[in-house]
């Protein structure tokens, strides 16, 4: 499981041109999900996606994470995450998860940022084509793995 995390001033998802997810000063999560995760990477990337120091502190460095700032989570399923792009010039799908087996561990995903995150959790629509906008905040991006 991965995520490519970006830190936002806003970012918003709209599906038929309607907004489904929207957040203010936070992260956007874009989540691709491999074959072989279960539990226990939904659990650390829940972990990761909280706690990943990338909001600056009172001397303007990066030591708070989404927790401690109470900003807004928007969780963004993105099967092409977990393309295959080692070779050749077409990404390969065989290491992406299915949509059967992903959909319930990105829900879970959702279920446990939401249980243990205060400042508010919003996700765009699974398996929807999705307009994803943001203002990136730096820019500050990266690739999390769990």
């Amino acid at each position: 499981m991965l995520a490519l995390i970006q830190r936002v001033t806003s970012a918003r998802v709209d599906v038929d041109g309607e907004a489904v997810g929207a957040i203010g000063p936070g992260l956007l999560a874009l989540v691709g999900i491999e074959l072989d995760d279960g539990d226990a990477q939904v659990r650390r990337l829940a972990e990761r996606l909280l706690q990943y120091r990338v909001f600056s502190d009172a001397e303007g460095r990066m030591n708070l994470g989404l927790a401690q700032t109470g900003g807004g989570l928007l969780l963004v399923s993105q099967f092409t995450l977990a393309a295959d792009t080692r070779k050749g010039l077409r990404p390969g799908f065989s290491t992406a998860a299915p949509p059967d087996m992903a959909e319930p561990l990105f829900s879970q995903l959702v279920a446990t940022c939401r249980e243990i995150h205060r400042g508010g959790v919003e996700t765009g629509r699974f398996g929807a084509h999705m307009e994803v906008s943001l203002v990136n905040d730096g820019p500050v991006t990266f690739l999390l793995r769990a």
